[in-house]
């Protein structure tokens, strides 16, 4: 074979693998739009906030797990991975000691200089911010394509978009609840229409005094809820604050008035992951309760 013949071979080999590479690379888009190109599935993933180790879990990639962020207690197996910090401090250097070849963070709970500084080691990062039912359930396909475990995860996205399509079919035309759905007490602060809280409360057919507010997380006057005389209030189960107990020096309160005020699971209902249907079913059982 003379030189050219040899070089021209060279070429198309390489050229073959390179469609090959390209044709194995996998993309998805992240919950802000971003595209997350893996050039083949991940195997070492690092998770920087609960709900996205349950979302993880749920997609068929929890043996795929090497870190986690602290407080990623579920399933059992997750409070057993390597903790990084927390989510608003993590510890990059335990981050980057670990290789990870994906790293899935919280948009609005990780510092963004932090999520910069892991981007600059070329590690590709996946931001997760579900605000929506539909959003869990697309993470479920998207986080399982990633893992290269689509079976489970699109199986688990089948049976969560069924399951909430019947609290839906459940739920429709209940006469609205106006809520008020407090996170701390001393400031007061809720969380607004953004936040997957609001589509949970939507789906019961509550509606969150606070949805317009611009902040994902504000802090509201005892004399704004005083004059949206909310009919339910809710607070995380975990709250060591005594949030309810406060409004009770407000009888005329509706809420307090008719007796709901009720504390919710925290877990299920503040992390955006598949158990969010578990609070959903609390909830809507609790608004029906101020129904009736």
């Amino acid at each position: 074979m003379n030189v050219g013949a040899a070089e021209a071979g060279v070429f198309l080999f390489g050229a073959a693998l390179s469609l090959s590479a390209a044709s194995a690379a996998i993309t998805v888009k992240d919950d802000l739009g971003n595209e997350v190109t893996l050039a083949q599935p991940a195997r070492r993933i690092v998770s920087l906030a609960p709900h996205v180790t349950e979302l993880l879990y749920a997609a068929g990639a929890g043996d795929r797990l090497i870190g986690a962020s602290n407080f990623s207690d579920f399933p059992a197996a997750a409070a057993k991975l390597p903790s990084v910090g927390s989510f608003a401090a993590l510890d990059l250097e335990r981050v980057l000691s670990l290789k990870p070849d994906l790293v899935v963070a919280w948009h609005s709970g990780n510092k963004p200089s932090q999520l910069a500084r892991l981007r600059e080691f070329g590690i590709p990062i996946y931001e997760s911010q579900p605000a929506d039912f539909g959003m869990i359930a697309d993470s479920l396909e998207k986080l399982s394509r990633l893992a290269g475990s689509e079976s489970i995860g699109n199986t688990a996205a089948k049976d969560f978009r069924a399951r909430w399509q019947a609290l839906q079919t459940q739920y429709r035309g209940r006469t609205e609840v106006s809520v008020f759905y407090q996170i701390w007490s001393q400031p007061p602060m809720t969380l607004n229409g953004r936040h997957m809280v609001s589509s949970v409360l939507k789906l019961c057919g509550g509606r969150n005094i606070f949805a317009d507010l611009p902040q994902l997380a504000p802090t509201v006057s005892v004399e704004a809820v005083l004059a949206a005389d909310p009919q339910v209030i809710l607070t995380p189960g975990d709250a060591k604050d005594q949030p309810l107990e406060r409004w009770r020096q407000f009888p005329r309160l509706r809420a307090v008035r008719d007796g709901h005020l009720y504390a919710v699971n925290a877990d299920w209902l503040n992390r955006a992951g598949p158990r969010v249907l578990d609070a959903a079913e609390q909830v809507c059982d609790l608004l029906d309760r101020a129904r009736k």
